[in-house]
């Protein structure tokens, strides 16, 4: 079943690739930007579907939202930071074409040396997590949180967006970045929608479990400890495996 829907996610992505290359190639030979104002809905389409493809650090959001304290509207507001960093870093790479971008055909689309920033940083994040679930003393800290959900939207973005780096590559060598930028806001906005729709359920989902928990009074601090180690435990393996599988 689970093979059958990422077989379904890949040719979406083959498809959502080429009219993306069809449409910039087309306003590249005529200039017209009502048609291309006319497509950018399909562009945020594009996006949201992206998304649900493997990668876009869904697991990551969704594991560090399950052990914090964010609501649900900050929880978005981490996921519209990891969406704007991840489109961004993909159209700056285009833009100034870095040399970090691997040019082989594996690896094509990819900038190992931020990859490996972020998933270093995240590894640095949960190890923080686990510190401050250990130690920390009872009562509020929701300003402290809230930067840290900035950091961990950052690094988890850092990770450039393949689409968006196909469609900036392509507007470039075109003499169309004008283009290419609007695609990108437009798939960044997609991007957003989907990574929001995790995100909200990861805090819903946890709140749920905390509220059955917390019937049983002081089961309830200890459960957000538990949840907040775990979810520090789950981002140190993650960063470490991939650097190691590097």
């Amino acid at each position: 079943m689970f093979e059958d829907v990422l077989a379904f996610l890949v040719g979406v992505q083959t498809r959502i690739n080429a009219s993306v290359g069809a449409d910039l190639r087309a306003f590249a030979a005529t200039r017209n930007w009502l048609d291309l104002a006319a497509v950018l809905p399909l562009g945020i389409a594009f996006g949201a579907v992206h998304a649900l493809t493997p990668g876009h650090s869904k697991s990551i959001l969704a594991t560090y939202l399950a052990g914090s304290r964010h609501s649900v509207m900050r929880a978005a507001g981490v996921a519209s930071v990891l969406s704007l960093t991840h489109i961004m870093t993909a159209v700056i790479i285009a833009a100034l074409a870095l040399p970090i971008i691997t040019r082989t055909f594996v690896g094509a689309g990819r900038a190992p040396l931020l990859e490996d920033v972020s998933r270093g940083m995240l590894a640095v994040v949960g190890v923080w997590m686990v510190l401050r679930a250990l130690l920390r003393s009872p009562g509020p800290k929701g300003h402290a949180h809230a930067h840290e959900g900035l950091l961990v939207g950052v690094m988890a973005g850092l990770i450039p967006c393949p689409l968006t780096l196909f469609a900036m590559t392509l507007a470039v060598s075109r003499g169309v970045p004008e283009a290419g930028l609007v695609f990108a806001l437009a798939m960044m906005l997609g991007v957003a929608f989907t990574l929001s729709c995790v995100a909200m359920l990861a805090v819903v989902a946890r709140d749920r479990m905390t509220d059955v928990l917390g019937r049983h009074g002081p089961a309830l601090a200890m459960a957000g400890r538990v949840l907040e180690i775990l979810a520090g435990l789950l981002l140190v393996a993650f960063g470490i495996s991939e650097l190691i599988r590097r």
